[in-house]
């Protein structure tokens, strides 16, 4: 794991919410904040997929499952279903902060990692390649499961504040096809429930606090994982 003085480090909050609550604080949101340049102009949503890693000791479902503070967590990131823009990062948690590294990379290198092939990343210059070179070759990280979701996110400079709802999760139910659009998905919880996660650098603008206080009444801060919950729900439909 990178050392933590290196990393940018963040805080991040993560509420389960309900549809009334997301539609009334999206609408208090969109007033006040940038929607995401990303979102389609109308719904200001758009589609993410994820490929997840893990060992061959499943240590980054185990070390979440088991409140371990510093972890890391790989994935291959794409938007849409297209394969025009994809990213390989690294979630780092480091206590009650996280951080993450993000790298593009090309198509073919990408078909590569999801073959669990590390071979050249001995020679690469990017710190985030020789770290999954090293996590290939010593613990055997391979691809483990497909994440699906669709994003809704506001975005503030002061903070660096991005408020985000992450709908429709699914998974990819032991698939790992990533540039498939019609994998078979499944919800993995009531699919009613929306993630709210806030992220900011230092300090929640009191305003911004206000909102999630009005539109999020009794909303807990929880520790929610859209990787656990989709690997917990397909070791338990296996």
């Amino acid at each position: 794991m990178p050392m933590a003085s290196t990393l940018p480090l963040r805080h991040e909050l993560k509420f389960f919410i309900n549809e009334g609550q997301r539609y009334l604080l999206s609408a208090a949101l969109g007033r006040v904040l940038q929607k995401d340049p990303n979102g389609d102009p109308e719904r200001n949503e758009y589609a993410i997929r994820s490929l997840y890693f893990d060992t061959a000791f499943n240590s980054a479902l185990y070390d979440k499952l088991d409140g371990v503070q510093n972890r890391d967590k790989y994935r291959i990131r794409i938007y849409n279903y297209s394969d025009r823009v994809i990213k390989l990062e690294c979630k780092t948690k480091i206590g009650s902060l996280i951080s993450k590294r993000s790298l593009s990379i090309p198509r073919d290198l990408c078909e590569q990692l999801m073959a669990g092939d590390p071979s050249g990343l001995e020679t690469t210059r990017s710190g985030l390649l020789h770290d999954v070179y090293r996590e290939m070759t010593i613990h055997l990280l391979r691809p483990v499961v497909l994440v699906d979701y669709v994003r809704e996110a506001y975005l503030h400079p002061a903070e660096e504040v991005r408020i985000t709802f992450d709908k429709q999760l699914r998974t990819g139910m032991r698939s790992i096809d990533l540039f498939n659009p019609y994998v078979p998905t499944v919800p993995p919880f009531d699919n009613d429930l929306h993630i709210l996660e806030v992220k900011f650098n230092h300090c929640l603008p009191p305003y911004i606090r206000s909102l999630l206080n009005t539109y999020c009444p009794g909303a807990v801060a929880s520790a929610i994982s859209k990787y656990t919950w989709c690997r917990r729900y397909e070791e338990l439909e296996a």
